[in-house]
């Protein structure tokens, strides 16, 4: 729960931010409106392409004063907080020559300007260079990048190869969240544990970790990307996420289009990969100030191992944008519902020697339940995921624009397990067990043991005295005569499977404001201002089912016999922050302060375990920079500093008994000191960093090496165990070879330490050394890009991920190791006059089929995917 305190200064704050945003509606809305007018307009080539990324500037004749924008992925953009007079739109593109045009713009209407660049050298759209100066490394996924994965795949991979990122995903379809990592600067995004943010189109997707949250993909189709803004280390201030210790990954859907049209495509990829996608574009609609598409896509794959996977997805989405005067309202909606069948984790360097092609777990039923436990079907994810978000940008004066936005976000899902016992929770002194004669459930409590095997009448037996297992095949380890039938002559082998069910709703709104002044002939300063609010509920449940007979089949009780737990999570998350850019000449000078106040709990359904609740409200968090605009036409010097932090989430109240007292939230400060240059034929970038990273919270899960403790609520355990210190530095650029061919780079030189608690016993008794690597983080990271454009495409990438360690417990590192990716395609007008035009591309990831360990978590690591080859189709008509 809040404390008093909290709650006295959230309320002043939402009251202060209400009173001032209505009294500036209130006194600008009427006086002003009529006195402000719109630009808008399509930036192409001379072709006709749309080109995103095009940073444009309006200069106002009269003042002097720039206002910035950047063209989406159709080529668009937009400036709706102009004063009525004339102005100069300059716009430029790496590549591209720059232009400058002439426009007035009247009150009270939308000029639309159409604007053709013309070529100075060819290059695909977006260069890795971000083009607005900023105070921090911030980078932008480009057009190659995207098309160096296969259609099949998820968001995420397509930024892979942005300077000091490292995604490791189970598969080259990136179906299973379970075994998927994104490592930056030291900071990861695993399947238990979240420290870099995510925002879709800036709203919060709810946290990323696989227990209580739902990773982009969840929310964003590829074939519905605009880009990605890759925030390393820190992010802006505005930014709406409570787990951004290591930056922030903002996945922005693609804008409407002003053109009418429609696209299919088909693709068809090895390990029986399937997708079938549409979007329909409405094109401008009444009178040309709204715009819409909706897409739907379903996909399947089965696993690449032994092929017993079920592997299915959906998803539709929609998006709507709608100019109102001084108003751009903009809508999206997306449901995403997937089933999953995962990957395990190799637990020891000897079991990738032994098969780096394997991961123990195989597709037919053995009959025992020791065994029939690594039934890959048996390891299921079912998730539902629906988002839908409204924003009202509104320029209410000349100096001054606000944005509101609400948002509604609903998860449901189911994860499964096939624990190789039943639950013995009742005691039948000595009689039946009544767990396995369908009974009704047993609601709370504890396990009381286990069982393995009853006798004819139903009733527990051990092994025979002195009998010795003979299994030949006990990933776990030895499973001992307890689980042998071998062991128990005339008995029944008995068997769970096990449901964790779990659910999230959360509703949440934003305000942001920004007033403008201008002041000594140039932009003068800008103040930013918003809030942050959003009542969320996360389930989690837990309940235990028979196997009807392990020795045939898979089948499963309908009636559980232990309903293990039923909790809910309510949680409260209230942000406010504020930030002053003022402008020198040549500099910018920034200057911002946040805070969090966050507050989650825990109530037992059941109403057998104690409530519990923590508050994990944040210090007030500086941040500010400078950047250099230098007399070097394109380069910039920039110098950031940021504090992060992330707050106690609801996984910490899953441990029974675990006391919370003494945990701190963990936070983190970050310094950038970088360069930016972008000129005509190339394009570069180069970051210093220097993270400390402080009361990091560490996690020890329910799997080991001796196998999985079943019973363990949620996923594990957690406590502080002293930080992280991050230090390095991140390299990239881009040249033009020639008009239709450039060449990328990209080098990330890292070191990220652990440094312990200050504690020898406590650091001892979890295997962390202080001065020891973080698990599954690369110290080096090198990306050569070679992309041709034109109507025949290709490139070829390879990336270099150093030997990362996998074990806190043991001294094993994983080999360094290169991918190779590449991708051709051919694009053209219509085969016939059914199409508008058609395009057969195909990729093929992992080239050279190199073994290697990708995903690093708890001391084991998953195994990489293997060449993988995929052809798609695509025509619009």
């Amino acid at each position: 729960m809040y404390s008093k305190a909290a709650v006295s200064l959230a309320r002043r704050v939402v009251r202060f931010s209400v009173a001032t945003v209505s009294a500036v509606a209130l006194a600008a809305g009427g006086a002003t409106a009529q006195t402000t007018g719109a630009i808008r307009g399509t930036v192409t080539d001379a072709g006709g392409n749309a080109l995103p990324g095009v940073a444009v500037t309006a200069t106002a004749s009269a003042s002097g004063a720039d206002t910035e924008g950047v063209t989406n992925a159709d080529g668009v953009f937009s400036f709706t907080d102009l004063a009525a007079g004339d102005y100069v739109l300059t716009a430029t593109l790496f590549g591209y020559a720059t232009r400058e045009l002439q426009v007035t713009v009247r009150a009270g209407a939308i000029e639309t300007v159409p604007i053709v660049l013309a070529l100075a050298f060819r290059l695909d759209p977006l260069s890795v260079v971000a083009e607005e100066p900023t105070v921090f490394a911030r980078n932008l996924v480009t057009e190659p990048m995207m098309r160096q994965q296969s259609n099949i795949t998820a968001v995420t991979s397509v930024i892979d190869n942005l300077p000091g990122v490292s995604v490791q995903e189970g598969d080259a379809y990136a179906f299973d969240d379970w075994s998927s990592n994104v490592v930056m600067r030291g900071f990861q995004s695993t399947y238990n544990d979240a420290q870099i943010g995510t925002t879709i189109d800036g709203f919060p997707n709810g946290t990323s970790d696989y227990w209580s949250g739902s990773k982009a993909n969840r929310f964003v189709d590829p074939m519905n990307l605009g880009g990605v803004e890759v925030s390393q280390g820190t992010a802006d201030i505005a930014s709406r996420s409570v787990e951004a210790l290591g930056g922030t990954l903002n996945f922005l859907t693609a804008d409407p289009s002003e053109a009418a049209s429609r696209t299919a495509s088909v693709t068809i990829g090895e390990n029986e990969g399937e997708r079938f996608a549409a979007r329909i574009e409405t094109g401008s609609l009444f009178g040309g100030t709204t715009r819409a598409w909706v897409a739907a896509i379903r996909q399947e794959a089965t696993d690449w191992m032994e092929g017993s996977a079920r592997n299915e997805r959906e998803h539709l989405a929609a998006k709507v944008v709608s100019l109102r005067g001084p108003l751009v309202l903009t809508g999206y909606f997306s449901h995403d519902d997937i089933h999953e069948d995962v990957y395990q984790r190799l637990y020891s360097e000897a079991d990738f020697r032994a098969d780096p092609r394997w991961d123990r777990l195989i597709g037919h039923w053995p009959g025992v339940p020791y065994l029939n436990q690594f039934y890959r079907p048996g390891w299921q994810t079912r998730r539902k995921n629906t988002l839908a978000y409204l924003k009202a940008d509104w320029s209410v004066s000349a100096p001054v624009s606000l944005s509101v936005g609400a948002y509604h976000h609903r998860l449901s899902g189911r994860g499964d397990w096939l624990p190789p016992f039943i639950v013995d929770v009742v005691d039948d002194g000595g009689g039946p067990e009544s767990e396995i004669a369908s009974r009704d459930p047993v609601r709370g409590g504890s396990q009381l043991g286990v069982i393995h095997f009853v006798d004819s009448n139903g009733v527990a037996v051990g092994p025979v005295p002195g009998c010795t297992s003979s299994y030949l095949f006990n990933y776990y380890g030895p499973g001992g005569p307890e689980v042998d039938p071998a062991c128990h002559p005339g008995a029944t082998a008995v068997q769970s499977y096990r449901h964790s069910h779990y659910g999230k709703n959360r509703l949440g709104v934003t305000i942001d404001g920004e007033w403008s002044a201008p002041f000594g002939g140039g932009r003068g300063s800008v103040l930013r201002a918003g809030i942050w609010y959003e009542d969320s509920r996360r389930d989690l449940g837990r309940d235990w089912h028979r196997i009807l007979d392990p020795a045939i089949n898979f089948k499963w009780d309908e009636q559980a016999y232990w309903h293990q737990y039923e909790w809910d999570f309510p949680q409260d998350i209230f942000k406010w922050y504020v930030e002053e850019t003022l402008y020198f000449g040549p500099f910018e000078l920034a200057g911002g302060v946040k805070q969090y106040l966050v507050s989650v709990s825990r109530a037992d359904q059941f109403g057998i375990d104690r409530d519990l609740g923590v508050n994990s409200d944040s210090k007030l968090l500086f941040s500010g920079g400078l950047t250099y605009e230098t007399p070097v036409e394109g380069l910039d010097l920039f110098a950031g500093y940021a504090e992060n932090f992330r707050a106690i989430g609801s996984l910490l109240l899953e441990v029974p008994g675990r006391s919370l007292d003494r945990l701190e939230p963990e936070t983190a400060s970050n310094i950038d000191l970088g360069v930016r240059y972008a000129g005509e034929r190339l394009a570069l970038s180069a970051t210093l960093y220097s993270i400390d990273f402080d009361n990091r919270i560490f996690y020890v899960g329910p799997q080991t090496s001796a196998g999985p403790n079943y019973l363990i609520p949620g996923g594990g355990g957690y406590f502080n165990a002293g930080g992280i210190e991050t230090s390095g530095i991140e390299m990239a650029a881009t040249v033009a070879l020639s008009d239709r061919t450039s060449l990328y780079t990209a080098v990330t030189l890292n070191d990220s330490k652990y440094l312990g608690t200050d504690d020898p016993l406590a650091d001892a008794s979890q295997g962390i050394v202080p001065g020891a690597d973080v698990t599954g983080v690369p110290p080096r990271l090198w990306v050569v890009s070679l992309d041709r454009d034109g109507p025949l495409r290709g490139g070829l990438s390879a990336k270099y991920t150093g030997a990362r360690r996998v074990s806190l417990t043991a001294d094993w590192y994983t080999d360094a190791y290169w991918t190779v990716d590449a991708y051709v395609s051919f694009g053209g007008e219509a085969l016939s006059g059914l199409f508008r035009s058609t395009e057969f591309s195909i990729v093929a990831n992992n080239v050279l089929d190199s073994p290697y360990l990708s995903a690093i978590t708890e001391n084991a690591a998953w195994l990489g995917a293997p060449r993988t080859v995929s052809m798609t189709v695509t025509v619009s008509f």
